[in-house]
């Protein structure tokens, strides 16, 4: 019982940690400005672990890699806490251990990320029908406007419909399928 608390709680911890570091690795890597409330709150959140990465971690062809090593090195140590919990230290050798570690934190980052996605187009789904006009519909367009953008081409608007966000979820969701 104490386990699955403490389980839990190392959960929605790295969970929402790495969250909010992919948030801000996807906002810069899609130029999304961080003058608005979910970029304050994105950088206020995450620059005590960001800021001393960066000087030692440089960019990388404008990917913010002091973003994205920390979400992805969260989810190798929950992947790793897991792993312990459930199997043991003593039935895995170390020469397998550690690849299966950095797999699962790799495939669990790009769930995040799906998940992610999804969120944002859900988001932009509801404000477009509801408040336009808000101060949320900018950053959260630019953000997903990567991916609408080659489904637009494909998918025509159906009576001044956008149906290309969910196709986009649906994609995702088949992504999420096989990973």
């Amino acid at each position: 019982m104490i386990t699955q608390a403490g389980l839990f709680l190392l959960e929605t911890l790295t969970g929402f940690l790495t969250f909010a570091l992919l948030l801000r690795f996807y906002m810069q890597a899609c130029r999304v400005s961080f003058n608005n409330q979910i970029g304050t709150f994105v950088v206020e959140l995450t620059n005590w672990l960001v800021r001393p990465l960066r000087k030692i971690l440089p960019g990388w062809y404008g990917l913010d890699l002091a973003s994205f090593l920390p979400a992805y090195l969260l989810q190798v140590i929950f992947a790793g806490a897991l792993i312990l919990l459930h199997v043991g230290s003593e039935r895995l050798a170390p020469e397998i251990l550690l690849p299966l570690l950095l797999w699962r934190g790799l495939l669990a980052t790009l769930r995040f990320s799906i998940y992610l996605l999804i969120g944002a187009l859900l988001v932009q789904a509801v404000l477009s029908w509801v408040s336009p006009y808000s101060p949320l519909s900018l950053p959260v367009s630019q953000l997903t406007r990567p991916v609408l953008r080659p489904i637009q081409r494909f998918v025509p608007p159906i009576g001044a419909i956008d149906l290309s966000p969910l196709v986009a979820i649906v994609l995702a969701q088949l992504l999420l399928i096989f990973l």
